[in-house]
């Protein structure tokens, strides 16, 4: 009898040729999932408010470039889309959190949280869109699971990401046959936004204040950025041609508890 080999599988989730404009790409799940990325075989676009930073990421790879973006300029958006051209993936990270309940918001804290969160999600996306239209592209947004349930003192946090799931849907509808649009919604992530978080607001007791987010979490630990950018990159592959629409928690059971 005679047995036939079957021949070894490409490696899954290949991003090859593909074009990808990452938002608040210099740092935590935004430098993770400009590295994933490239990794997968995409040409990166490590877009930052902070271009030094963006720059140094940059130059680790031979197919990635830095752009400076504020994502609440749309000069600045302008200007890096006349760097850009063909685009096949928009990654909306870039965002800001805020600690408060709904009477110690001040108006200008809220009005910058959704600048910064939501505005700046419509912003990218809309002038971005003819060049993901033109590639039948995909977007993946990162949201949180502030969007998914109430979290005390997050009043204005949880309103913008509440906002980029509506978002999501609404673009995912709108544009069923020309594109893809998906959000990720991450637990508490071990990244520099949450030391920063740490610093600004527990820094007399940072360390009682990090068993606490690992311990909201059932698995008892904080994420990855690498977790992430591997959903990321899941999300902008072939093998995920048929999700669209969809809201994907990433929180170690948070949102199951």
């Amino acid at each position: 009898m005679s047995m036939t080999t079957e021949p070894a599988t490409a490696e899954a989730f290949r991003l090859d040729n593909k074009r990808a404009l990452v938002t608040g790409g210099a740092s935590g799940i935004g430098e993770a999932t400009c590295r994933e990325l490239a990794r997968a075989g995409a040409h990166i676009f490590v877009a930052d408010i902070n271009l030094e930073r963006a720059k140094l990421l940059a130059a680790e790879y031979a197919d990635a470039r830095a752009i400076a973006l504020d994502v609440t300029s749309q000069d600045s958006i302008h200007a890096a889309g006349t760097q850009i051209g063909q685009l096949d993936i928009l990654v909306n990270n870039a965002g800001i959190g805020h600690v408060g309940n709904v009477m110690n918001t001040e108006p200008a804290e809220f009005n910058r949280l959704i600048e910064v969160n939501v505005k700046s999600v419509y912003l990218v996306t809309r002038a971005f869109l003819p060049q993901l239209l033109a590639t039948r592209g995909s977007i993946v947004n990162i949201g949180s699971v502030a969007g998914l349930v109430g979290i005390k003192q997050r009043f204005a946090y949880c309103t913008s990401k509440g906002a980029i799931d509506a978002m999501t849907r609404q673009l995912a509808v709108e544009y069923a046959k020309e594109l893809r649009v998906n959000c990720i919604c991450p637990g508490t992530v071990e990244t520099p936004f949450v030391e920063g978080y740490l610093e600004k607001y527990h820094a007399h007791e940072k360390e009682k204040v990090r068993t606490e987010l690992r311990a909201r979490q059932p698995m008892g630990r904080l994420g990855t950025a690498e977790e992430v950018a591997s959903l990321v990159r899941y999300l902008c592959s072939a093998e995920a041609d048929f999700m669209t629409g969809s809201i994907v928690s990433i929180d170690g059971g948070w949102t199951a508890a």
